[in-house]
């Protein structure tokens, strides 16, 4: 584990001295080829930098913000597009743009005085629940199957919101920053479009918008026109995104990609598209309500998910990786703790040890000479 530590400790300085390259070469280049030329390397040396970790949950947030989301803004970059163009007149702020899970809000007149970010209820909650899923998994053997992948499919979704809202912390307390959620609560869905547009993982919604989705729909206007242009650039996004966490996984697993990943994510596109058409071609008296279609959206997650996401999972023993690993973390807390409270505790006996001497030498050096010589006197001296 330390070994882990240590090589994503230098993966991370590696990466910011590459950004601080972006930052004060590629942008002063200007937009188009010439930027995108400098900046190859960079995408490459990004796409690498994975390979160096071996531990699930490191390897998993490297490549998650290097390899796709710091590549993507920095695509993004070589046009002058937003969030990193124009580039930030402070340097922290770059980097911070460009290799953190973060979206800046958008600053509105009612907004100019920011406060002080609170952790919710709801975090709190997530965070027991997610102690509680790791502490279930020492029962798991004696657990039906489905019980398990009900499990899996929870700590994904709660382990992936939490670790992006701590990415995001540095951000705020360092800079100031005010960022857009991450999450939006997709178990409150209503559905299948309102769960990927707006509920999941929205940095990811955020940066294939630009890259993918805007792109493909200039192109599919000229093809199918401006009324069914939305649903060929739907799927491509989907698409997009199957490779790339089919890109992901490899990361974690180091095992030859079978695809099923990007077919979980190509089969929910086509029923995005549908659900779009379905929308352009039913009146709004006829479709279903909210709570049915969420209901249905929720459920075709389920059987999607259990067919085709997380029996990967399993196939190739990150579970029990992932579940070591968090041992191996709570070992290594559970150890610091003891140290420092062993610290802690011979400290404040020194303390004690010194205040008490210091309360008698005041004591003795406060009494009259004629109580010191009684008590000397007392001892036969």
């Amino acid at each position: 584990m330390e070994n882990e530590l240590y090589n994503f400790i230098k993966v991370w300085i590696l990466a910011i001295i590459s950004l601080c390259y972006c930052y004060y070469i590629s942008s002063k280049l200007p937009k188009g080829i010439f930027k995108l030329f400098s900046l190859t390397p960079i995408f490459i040396f990004f796409l690498y930098l994975p390979l160096t970790i071996s531990s699930v949950h490191l390897v998993g947030i490297t490549a998650f913000f290097l390899s796709w989301l710091a590549n993507f803004k920095l695509l993004l970059f070589c046009f002058d597009q937003p969030p990193l163009s124009p580039p930030p007149s402070n340097l922290f702020h770059f980097i911070s743009l460009a290799s953190l899970p973060i979206k800046l809000k958008q600053k509105t007149p009612s907004q100019n005085k920011s406060k002080p970010p609170q952790i919710s209820i709801l975090f709190a909650i997530k965070v027991i629940i997610l102690a509680l899923l790791y502490h279930c998994y020492s029962y798991k053997q004696n657990l039906h199957k489905n019980v398990v992948l009900a499990m899996y499919g929870a700590h994904v979704y709660i382990e992936l919101e939490l670790t992006l809202a701590l990415a995001a912390i540095p951000a705020r307390a360092m800079f100031g920053l005010e960022i857009e959620p991450q999450f939006n609560e997709p178990y409150l869905t209503t559905s299948l479009q309102d769960f990927w547009g707006r509920r999941w993982n929205l940095m990811v919604t955020s940066i294939l918008r630009p890259t993918v989705y805007y792109p493909m729909r200039r192109i599919s206007t000229r093809l199918v026109g401006s009324r069914w242009t939305s649903l060929p650039a739907i799927i491509t996004v989907f698409v997009v995104s199957g490779l790339m966490h089919e890109l992901m996984y490899y990361y974690v697993t180091r095992v030859a990609p079978t695809w099923e990943m990007t077919w979980f994510f190509i089969l929910h596109g086509v029923a995005v598209a549908v659900e779009v058409l379905v929308k352009k071609v039913v009146p709004v008296k006829l479709r279903l309500h909210p709570v049915v279609s969420g209901a249905w959206a929720i459920g075709f997650h389920v059987v999607t998910a259990v067919w085709l996401f997380l029996p990967l999972l399993m196939r190739n023993g990150v579970d029990e990786k992932a579940i070591g690993e968090y041992c191996k973390l709570m070992d290594l807390l559970k150890g610091f703790l003891g140290t420092c409270l062993r610290s802690m505790q011979s400290f404040l006996f020194l303390g004690l040890t010194f205040w008490a001497g210091s309360v008698l030498v005041g004591h003795v050096s406060g009494w009259p000479a004629e109580h010191v010589a009684l008590s000397t006197s007392s001892l036969g001296v």
